[in-house]
Parts: structure tokens; C-alpha cells; sequence
């Protein structure tokens, strides 16, 4: 029988970092990160990072692995996820797989077979100006008209992505979509997802960009531009830093900084929800209720005794 992984996912905001460290405390778990800004050192609070007491309570796996101006692919997290899962594991302890970045998950819970294609840095440089001057629209509806399955598990303005799956087509002259093979999960998965009624996320989600300029997200900003790390990096198009950023330059004022990243969020949400419509395999939890915690567990219990 294949070893157990559990997959807890959700929307951002929605409160997927403090159950699992519920359900790690409840199963020696260990949580293994599928959050593609949580990676990056020095960059905690826009990413909601969890916290150095929380990591101290649970061990957790792919955080702060490189830094800002580090390049972070897809294989790399594959291999990386793989082994922190095959350590847990050989270890007696469960793995949590926890996140909301899709990509990332379905990766190791599908199996991807990612295709190696080396970078052509200045057709790149190219189309990273483009998008930076004129904005990603353009490249993501080029993609859209070669390869649409690749798109539909895309953010429209994630340019970084977009420019890559136009890369791979340019170089093999196959589609992303299908130059990712499949192979299958090489574990037994169980995937619950948190969620909750959309406006009441939203509110989740707003109270917390609050909460985040209150622990200093804005001296966050300001000591990684005087660390060197410039403003165009992909890292710093994370959500709040982008938006920092112009606030610090003084193109937008303090209050409108936020609302860009309040609307920001709820967008980022709404696709998150699209491409969680696409899994019928997540059992969802309401986190309205006061009883998902104990119907996580009873899932979680049934799941590992088939182990037995």
C-alpha cells in the first residue's frame, strides 16, 4: 500500500496554518509547505509566514529555503516537497501538504512530470518588458490561443508563468499542458479543504491586510529594497510587496496601497475557488462551524488506519 499523505488546502486567509498545526499536534504530523512565497527568507509578512513560535511547535518544511533574488522552479519544489514527504515518513511521522498555490500541489499529487527546459534569457528579458511596460494581458491571450488548458491553471497576471509556458512551446514546440506528463500520486492521499462563505472571506482577508501593516509589513518593504533586492524581482510581486513598493515611491498613497491589495486578494481568492471546483476529490470543511476541527481529525483518523 502506498504511504499516506494529507493535503490540506483552502483560500487564502481562510485558516489553513492553524489547523494543521491542530491536526499535527493531534497526529505527530509535520507540515510541508505548497505556498510558492513562503520560500523566501526575509519575506514573512505579506506571505502570512508562520511564525518562529509556530515553527518551533511543529516542524515545518520549505520555508525560508532561498532568498529574494533566488530563482524558485517547479522540479525544484517537487524535489524538494518529495524529500521533505520521504523524511517525514521513514521518520514514523505524517506529512501535511499544506497550501493554497495549486500549481504546487497538484504537482506532487499528480505526479507532473515537469519538462527541462533551459531559459532563453533574453527572449525572456524581452517579454518580461513587455509585460512590466504594458502589463500581461497580451502574452496570457496568446497563451490562451496555443495552449488554453495551460491558461485555465494560470493567474492572468502572473507573467512569470505565462512567459515560461510560452517558453517551453517556443523551444519544443509542444504545449505546456502536454509537455507535463502525469504519472500519478506516488501516495495515498487524503485532501480536505477549508472554506468559507465568500464574503465572510473577504472580511477574513481584510482584517488581516490590517493586521499586516500593524506588525510593520512596511518596514518589512523597506529593509529588503535597502538590502539590495530591487522591485522588479518576481519575488517582489507578491501581493503586498508590489504594492509597498509603489506606495514607498510615492505613485500611491497609504490608503490606496491597501485597497489595491484588498481587491488584489478577492481576485486571487476567486481563482483559487476555479481551480479548487476542478478537484472533486477535496472533502470540504466549513470553517464557520464549530466542528470542522473534529471532523478533520475523524477523517484524518479513518484515512490512517487503513494503514493498520
Amino acid at each position: 500500500m502506498k504511504k499516506p499523505l494529507i493535503v490540506l488546502t483552502g483560500p487564502t486567509a481562510v485558516g489553513k496554518s492553524a489547523l494543521a498545526l491542530r491536526l499535527c499536534g493531534e497526529f505527530q504530523g509535520e507540515i510541508v509547505s505548497a505556498d510558492s512565497r513562503q520560500v523566501y527568507c526575509g519575506m514573512d509578512i505579506a506571505t502570512a509566514k508562520p511564525t518562529p513560535a509556530e515553527r518551533a511547535q511543529v516542524p515545518h518544511h520549505l520555508i525560508d529555503i532561498i532568498q529574494p533574488d533566488q530563482e524558485f522552479t517547479l522540479p525544484e519544489f517537487q524535489s524538494r516537497a518529495t524529500a521533505a514527504i520521504e523524511d517525514i515518513l521513514v521518520r514514523d511521522k505524517v506529512p501535511f501538504l499544506v497550501g493554497g498555490t495549486v500549481l504546487y500541489l497538484n504537482a506532487i499529487c499528480e505526479g507532473w512530470e515537469v519538462p527541462q527546459v533551459a531559459p532563453d534569457l533574453e527572449w525572456r528579458k524581452q517579454l518580461e518588458q513587455e509585460a512590466e511596460t504594458n502589463g500581461p494581458a497580451r502574452l496570457f491571450n496568446e497563451l490562451k490561443a496555443i495552449d488554453p488548458e495551460a491558461a485555465a491553471h494560470m493567474t492572468p497576471t502572473n507573467a512569470r508563468r505565462i512567459i515560461r509556458a510560452l517558453e517551453v512551446y517556443r523551444v519544443t514546440g509542444r504545449k505546456f499542458s502536454e509537455a507535463q506528463s502525469k504519472r500519478g500520486p506516488a501516495y495515498r492521499l487524503l485532501k480536505l479543504g477549508l472554506t468559507l462563505e465568500r464574503e465572510k472571506l473577504y472580511a477574513r482577508a481584510d482584517q488581516r491586510i490590517e493586521e499586516m501593516f500593524q506588525r510593520g509589513l512596511i518596514e518589512e518593504v523597506k529593509g529588503l529594497l535597502a538590502t539590495g533586492y530591487a522591485p522588479k524581482l518576481p519575488a517582489m510581486s507578491s501581493l503586498g510587496y508590489e504594492q509597498v513598493v509603489a506606495y514607498l515611491k510615492g505613485e500611491i498613497s497609504l490608503d490606496e496601497a491597501k485597497n489595491q491589495m484588498r481587491f488584489a486578494t478577492h481576485r486571487y481568492i476567486r481563482h483559487q475557488y476555479s481551480w479548487f471546483r476542478r478537484d472533486p476529490a477535496i472533502i470540504w470543511l466549513d470553517a464557520a462551524t464549530d466542528t470542522y476541527p473534529a471532523m478533520a481529525q475523524a477523517k484524518i483518523s479513518q484515512f490512517l488506519q487503513a494503514d493498520d
